[in-house]
């Protein structure tokens, strides 16, 4: 939709993706992304983690399916989606809020790991069914550059 707050997130899946079905056969997975910034501080010559910021995000049909066959715990992702807030009464009568994200795409990062990507095969009208396999993650490799964003090389 036009004028609505899209987002890229860089983190890290907090638990596996949990996935359910709407009474009307809507496959929907939900999980939670951390994202922590990290900054130089220049007198220490250290890196120093900001405040992490955890965003729960829904995946719809398809991709709800694919997440959860892909993507477990502690996976580093990409993802960009709608930025939503919701607002809800508590019991007690007080108002509360809270940021989320619709995700339109998602995948593995690849700063420090290796992925296997096969295309998802289609099984009729209602979309694609992916394979056992369809992100297949390496566990991530040391950086060799000792925590610098500066390329390796």
């Amino acid at each position: 939709m036009a004028n609505e707050t899209t987002i890229t997130i860089v983190g890290n899946l907090t638990a596996d993706p949990e996935m359910r079905v709407t009474p009307t056969g809507v496959a929907v997975a939900k999980f939670t992304v951390a994202s922590t910034p990290r900054t130089l501080d220049k007198a220490s010559g250290q890196w120093v983690d900001g405040e992490a910021m955890f965003l729960t995000c829904t995946a719809w049909r398809q991709l709800a399916e694919n997440v959860t066959q892909s993507l477990t715990k502690g996976s580093r992702v990409v993802l960009t989606g709608r930025l939503r807030q919701h607002h809800w009464e508590t019991d007690q009568g007080e108002k509360r809020s809270m940021f989320g994200v619709d995700v339109e795409e998602i995948g593995p990062s690849l700063r420090w790991a290796t992925a296997t990507v096969r295309k998802a095969t289609r099984s009729g009208p209602t979309g694609q069914t992916p394979p056992d396999d369809a992100w297949s993650t390496a566990a991530p490799a040391a950086p060799t550059n000792h925590g610098s964003d500066e390329p390796p090389f």
